[in-house]
């Protein structure tokens, strides 16, 4: 996400979301090859349709397989973080600010939230994902290390 960065807050939405889709997009690919790989469809067409759903829908995961089957869009879940932070970014008139993107966070959980039915998965992804997004800000903003090289 290094052209993510580069673009001033509230500014260029759709390219922001544009490049938060293609991440979602991406993990989704990644998510449809863990569950192609440990629930082994009956098909290649089954493959392929798993696929190209995750891909879309991010992560596909299965309580029992073919029974109970929950997934969010994962390239519109990030579609709506980049849309939602960079709008909420312009209206608020305050771009650097990291409950810009608690609040597209949030809204990337109640569209999970509806995609899975369930009050309780869309308010506590809301809650999740808006405080991960919202460190995530403050991290980048204050130069916070998760990896790196060892200190000696």
């Amino acid at each position: 996400m290094s052209g993510y960065w580069e673009i001033p807050e509230g500014t260029d939405c759709a390219r922001k979301a544009w490049i938060t889709g293609r991440l979602g997009a991406a993990l989704g690919l990644i998510g449809s090859a863990y569950h192609i790989v440990l629930f082994q469809p009956e098909s290649a067409f089954k493959a392929v349709q798993t696929a190209a759903t995750s891909t879309v829908t991010m992560v596909e995961a299965s309580f029992t397989y073919g029974i109970n089957r929950r997934g969010s869009h994962g390239a519109t879940l990030g579609a709506v973080f980049g849309l939602t932070t960079c709008l909420s970014a312009h209206i608020r008139e305050d771009p650097e600010d990291a409950l810009n993107y608690f609040i597209g966070g949030c809204a990337s959980g109640i569209v999970l939230g509806a995609r899975t039915h369930s009050h309780a998965t869309g308010s506590s992804a809301c809650v999740a994902l808006g405080l991960l997004a919202a460190f995530t800000k403050i991290g980048k903003r204050e130069g916070w290390k998760i990896t790196g090289p060892p200190r000696l």
